[in-house]
């Protein structure tokens, strides 16, 4: 190999090097920039129901701080909201007159 193509592929490496720097600083932008979650699902009591959709699971659970942010943020979302989360994105809803909300994992 001459020298020349030696300098290349180390230009070229370098290249490489920088573009996935590139790529993860635009990740750590969005990772920072993006709202953080005001409640956490998994810290709400969730039951098994059937619907005339299907299969959902359902909360009542009244007691959970989580809970009661959860329909706070609903209701800033006229009732219905999508979230993204770590096992799949989910699909939340309040029911009419009631303290009680649904969700169903969306495909």
């Amino acid at each position: 190999m001459s020298e020349t193509e030696k300098v290349l592929e180390i230009l070229s490496d370098m290249a490489n090097g920088l573009e996935a720097l590139a790529i993860n600083v635009k990740h750590q932008i969005e990772a920072l920039t993006q709202p953080k979650p005001k409640w956490d699902p998994s810290n709400i009591k969730w039951e098994q129901a059937e619907g005339s959709s299907g299969p959902y699971e359902r909360s009542e659970d009244v007691n959970s701080i989580d809970f009661k942010e959860a329909i706070e943020d609903l209701a800033e979302h006229n009732g219905k909201l999508s979230r993204k989360e770590a096992d799949g994105t989910w699909f939340y809803w309040k029911f009419q007159k009631s303290p009680i909300i649904g969700r169903k994992r969306t495909k």
